[in-house]
């Protein structure tokens, strides 16, 4: 390809009006929500800002780049102004639903945490908390993943709070909790969240999660009176139904997993090249029922567990159940994006209210950025990747597809920046910087080509 011609398809490679087209999109779908136009001009001002390029997304950085005087009108959208936060999820997840329903579909549950000062914030206590790998002062929520082909964001959320705070009624009601608030795990709050969907229609086949969802009975079985398969990690004690009775997953497997059993398959691609594992299928007491085994190729003594469930008419092959337990890390991903790219964990909110307003509109932020990016990858194909270690460059290396964190840049460029400039210098600036993200994309597709050849030598 000349540059000439690199040139001029950079310049159509992304649609610049498809972004202002899908936000306007879910404005509409939000529109209904508000019943006067002042909370509803302040609800897309707050979305633009944590769309917009800011260190910190809070109400003074927000109100700043809306060109507001003061912070008090996103302030009072947030704990005063009359809206339904709960339909404004159902509203963010029908939109995201809408654009990335996809056979096989699933939902991943997971909680992560942002750390907190004090003791009056909604939820805040000593616990564990991923984001910083221990124990420290943090309010922690649990969030569900929409996951499929076309894409994945963040559709449910809600905080949890522990036991300890049952025991102060008026602590609870100076957060917003209410004096008659009840203690529900992370596991309750999960199957909440898969209540919703499900009521809602949305199309899901699976579902996924870690070990604090995985031993729950109630969630799965809820899965299973509705037909969903999952594939949830289980830790080593878990108690694995057989037809002798239960037995501990390392237990079960030491006992049921020759050495020819062992097949070495990718749950999906990293950033630097496939994620490869042995892995293994045990036989539990009924026919729909698995333990799936995991073990770390570069130390075999490091087995992961994984119990699932396949309804009738379901794959039940190895491939097909290792590659569920791999999308259980795009709400990882998900989780990076929304405080990376939205802000998720940025607000400064104390009471209850306040904090899920924001989570709500922070996911409609990351909702729209992932169904940007799902249509640019539907027009654009991926990048070449080696399939062998002795396979040589490619002469095209293609391009990486749009991330959300590209998408949110250029959603700042094409809304906001380009807005006020003349059309003829709005017109070279857009050219300039569509060449410039395609570049970018190249760039990072021609590095993951050598990554990805790197890791095939590495496990060759």
């Amino acid at each position: 390809m000349t540059h000439h011609e690199d040139q001029a398809a950079s310049v159509v490679s992304i649609d610049p009006s498809l972004f202002q087209e899908k936000f306007d999109e879910l404005a509409a779908d939000l529109a209904p929500l508000f019943t006067r136009r002042e909370p509803r001009a302040h609800a897309l001002d707050y979305l633009r800002g944590l769309l917009a390029d800011l260190p910190r997304k809070n109400c003074w950085t927000m109100a700043e780049h809306a060109g507001k005087t003061r912070a008090f009108g996103l302030q009072r959208l947030l704990y005063q102004a009359v809206w339904d936060e709960g339909a404004a999820l159902d509203a963010v997840r029908g939109f995201a639903v809408r654009h990335l329903a996809a056979p096989g579909a699933v939902l991943v549950f997971d909680e992560t945490g942002q750390e907190k000062k004090g003791g009056a914030t909604a939820g805040v206590g000593r616990q564990y908390t991923g984001t910083t790998g221990q124990v420290s002062n943090a309010v922690v929520a649990v969030y569900c993943t929409y996951a499929s082909a076309l894409g994945h964001c963040l559709v449910d959320g809600d905080l949890y709070v522990q036991e300890h705070w049952t025991k102060d009624p008026q602590r609870c009601e100076r957060a917003g909790l209410g004096g008659d608030f009840t203690f529900r795990t992370k596991t309750a709050i999960a199957l909440e969240q898969a209540r919703r969907a499900v009521a809602a229609g949305v199309a899901v086949d699976w579902a996924a999660g870690d070990e604090v969802y995985g031993r729950s009975a109630k969630l799965r079985g809820f899965f299973e009176e509705n037909a969903i398969g999952y594939v949830f990690a289980v830790g080593v004690n878990f108690a694995v139904p057989t037809k002798v009775g239960p037995i501990r997953a390392d237990v079960l497997a030491a006992k049921k997993v020759p050495k020819r059993a062992w097949n070495r398959l990718s749950c999906g691609q990293g950033a630097k090249g496939p994620r490869v594992y042995d892995w293994a299928l045990v036989a539990t007491a009924g026919p729909r029922h698995h333990l799936l085994v995991r073990r770390s190729i570069a130390d075999p003594t490091d087995l992961s567990y994984f119990y699932a469930y396949a309804p009738e008419g379901r794959s039940m092959a190895l491939a097909d159940l290792v590659a569920i337990a791999g999308i259980r890390w795009t709400v990882e991903e998900d989780f990076a994006n929304g405080k990376d790219a939205v802000g998720l964990d940025h607000t400064q909110a104390r009471r209850y209210r306040s904090w899920r307003r924001h989570i709500v509109l922070a996911m409609a932020a990351l909702a729209l950025l992932s169904v940007i990016a799902s249509l640019d990858r539907k027009d654009h194909p991926a990048p070449a990747l080696p399939t062998s270690p002795t396979a040589d460059p490619p002469a095209d290396f293609g391009r990486i597809a749009l991330t959300v964190t590209e998408a949110r840049r250029l959603f700042q460029l094409f809304t906001h920046l380009l807005r006020d400039m003349p059309t003829t210098l709005a017109t070279r600036r857009m050219a300039f910087h569509l060449q410039w993200s395609t570049w970018r994309r190249r760039h990072q597709a021609r590095a993951r080509w050598h990554h990805y050849k790197r890791r095939l030598t590495d496990l060759d």
